[in-house]
């Protein structure tokens, strides 16, 4: 991002929506269309043993086995990870007992895992410490609190800052009643669902949550499409399936949620189900690799997992199925061409409003969804000024910011508003331990430790969670381009896979890639004016945003060529002072052109602009208007970043 007192400095969170672009051309056409499938594959590395009854959670490193049954039906109390990239299965712990049929889910710091059962149902709710969404080895669940009642066959998802929990059976018919909790401790119903079931297919989008089918008090399947909105408290009957099915399994990927296997007509089935909650539609979508009931499914990043279960005869699996979301297209005649793009994904795309001094989270049709400081959400002590980035933390339940001109990171809860760690003193200037002078793209890395380019003392920070500086890469002393040493007026540190930092001064244009240690891997000398926040793309190749008047965004490699170009010098698409630019899932540029108010998204391909929040050169505070947005964040239905994937 820019530096500077006259530094334009918003984030912008990004839900993209339809545009229009050029062709109103008429007759007969042939234009493409996508079709939305399930990919379900066998992984190469199966699980080292059959399991069945297990619960599922999706961590920072991959999928967390707890609990279940093993091959001769006894209970089991390990807790297991899933290399998610490389298939290891590692030991991660223990629950305080054999457990299977419970329900499990990540809620702040913690992975709660509620009730199930042995011989028979438990009321009891465990906790497995996981700072950061990393459970390490050796850790022991602890009883923290107890369920209202008995309850085994749940499920449980985690909404915002609250776990609710659905379904299940008490020991002698299924439960409707809805909970939530905030601390596994106290428990509150929110709804009752209409038609109660265990065995539910559970998943969460969009602030709602889904349950499919389920096994019903006479012990026969259910065809109920299920919707509770937790904050209107109510739960009601939305549709059926196409036919009755219990012991499936549900994930949110891509903006829609998919219903897996499951038992129908008694025996397992390998159907996958598309359900779109925009039109309560439930469409054919896939095949799993052979029938599975009663896996546990989870996801991890845009993949899904689909673990264990039971196949024909009741047989306990021992397979691993991946997930991903694949767009299909394919061709129909039509008789004019449309103008619309559509909504190129779901999510929330959050908008740092640097000039009105806020941060605000839309939707692709452009409805404000939050708004912070707000009178439900109030600025922290010091208040809430400037703020230049924002960037989704803790798989979408936090937020940091750096308010560049008022020497300050905080991170917040999201969406509840709460301050819960912030470095730097507001108003006050310093380069001494705990003062910031401009700071810039502060990120929150996977270890917790949080990143910073603190701009005008010519530096990029490593802050420690208990705020002690761990490394510094350039000096206050001097503004030089002599990198890891000195750096020339950073403004950009954005995190790599392989875990080194992408450095952009300021001061001759130049983009640096420095690991942890300190270590300079390359250099190179760009032939723009001003380059802010690269993001890498590729192996080699790269985007910066290129903060002038006319601006533009630029793709290069390592050395220094440029591959494409955004840079209109007039008209609608010219840019004033972008900011941030970002290749979003699928493969549009994103970007906040500050000066106009406006954050952007851009065709590569057309270069023409498919989608716009904010009125093109005329500030506000209202709906569909920004003052000087100076960055944003795209937060996915599944809790992903999508655009860095690899911050915490």
């Amino acid at each position: 991002m820019p530096i500077g007192i006259v530094a334009l400095v918003l984030l912008a969170v990004v839900v993209l929506g339809g545009g229009s672009g050029g062709g109103d051309g008429s007759g007969a056409s042939t234009a493409p269309t996508t079709r939305t499938v399930l990919l379900a594959r066998a992984s190469p590395h199966p699980l080292p043993a059959p399991i069945s009854g297990e619960a599922v959670v999706g961590t920072r490193e991959g999928p967390l086995i707890l609990g279940g049954l093993d091959s001769s039906s006894n209970s089991v109390s390990g807790v297991f990870r899933l290399d998610a990239v490389g298939g290891k299965l590692s030991e991660a712990g223990s629950l305080a007992g054999p457990l299977h049929d419970a329900a499990a889910t990540l809620l702040g710091e913690r992975v709660l895992v509620f009730g199930g059962g042995t011989e028979t149902s438990s009321d009891t709710v465990q906790a497995l410490s996981a700072p950061h969404g990393i459970v390490a080895a050796g850790t022991a669940g602890e009883e923290i609190g107890k369920l209202p009642t008995v309850r085994s066959d749940l499920s449980a998802v985690t909404v915002g800052e609250s776990a609710y929990v659905l379904g299940g059976y008490d020991g002698t018919k299924p439960i409707d009643s809805v909970l939530a909790t905030s601390d596994g401790s106290r428990f509150s119903e929110v709804a009752q669902l209409p038609a109660p079931g265990r065995y539910l297919a559970v998943a969460a989008l969009g602030g709602r949550i889904y349950a499919f089918g389920g096994e019903t008090a006479s012990g026969s399947a259910s065809d109920a499409i299920q919707e509770v909105n937790p904050k209107a408290g109510t739960a009601r009957i939305v549709g059926h399936l196409p036919a009755p099915v219990s012991h499936a399994s549900a994930v949110s990927l891509g903006g829609d949620v998919f219903v897996l296997g499951g038992e129908a007509g008694g025996s397992p089935t390998d159907r996958i189900w598309r359900f779109e909650p925009g039109e309560k539609k439930v469409v054919a979508a896939g095949r799993l690799p052979q029938p599975i009931s009663g896996g546990a499914a989870t996801t991890v990043g845009s993949s899904g997992y689909l673990i264990g279960g039971t196949g024909p005869g009741e047989t306990a699996l021992p397979t691993v199925v991946t997930l991903k979301v694949e767009k299909k297209m394919t061709s129909t005649t039509t008789r004019k061409a449309t103008s619309s793009a559509g909504a190129p994904f779901s999510g929330q795309l959050m908008i740092a409003d640097r000039g009105n001094d806020r941060l605000l989270v839309v939707d692709a049709q452009k409805h404000i969804l939050w708004r912070f400081p707000s009178k439900a959400h109030p600025a922290p002590p010091g208040g809430f000024y400037f703020p230049d980035d924002a960037f989704f933390i803790h798989h979408g339940t936090g937020i940091i910011s750096n308010e560049e001109q008022n020497e300050r990171i905080v991170q917040l809860s999201y969406p509840g508003g709460k301050l819960l760690w912030s470095y730097g003193h507001p108003g006050v200037t310093g380069s001494e331990p705990g003062y910031l002078h401009e700071p810039d793209d502060a990120y929150l890395l996977k270890s917790g430790t949080v990143s910073v380019a603190d701009a005008q003392n010519c530096r990029v920070l490593l802050i420690s969670h208990a705020k002690k500086i761990l490394k510094e890469f350039g000096s206050p002393e001097s503004c030089s381009h002599e990198p890891p040493r000195l750096l020339g007026s950073p403004n950009g540190d954005t995190p790599l896979a392989n875990g080194n930092i992408l450095v952009s001064e300021v001061n001759g244009s130049y983009i640096d890639e420095i690991t942890p240690q300190g270590k300079l891997k390359w250099s190179v000398q760009l032939p723009i004016e001003y380059p802010s926040d690269p993001q890498q793309l590729g192996p080699d190749r790269y985007l910066v945003a290129d903060y002038t008047h006319p601006g533009g965004i630029y793709e290069f490699n390592r050395a220094g060529k440029i591959l494409w170009s955004y840079s209109p010098a007039s008209g609608k698409g010219m840019l004033n002072h972008p900011s941030l630019a970002e290749r979003l899932p699928n493969g549009l540029i994103a970007t906040n052109d500050d000066y106009r108010d406006r954050v952007v998204i851009i065709d590569p391909k057309t270069k023409k602009i498919v989608w716009q929040y904010g009125v093109t050169g005329k500030p506000g505070t209202g709906p569909n208007h920004l003052h000087i947005p100076d960055g944003f964040d795209l937060l996915a239905p599944n809790g992903s970043a999508p655009t860095h994937p690899f911050t915490g």
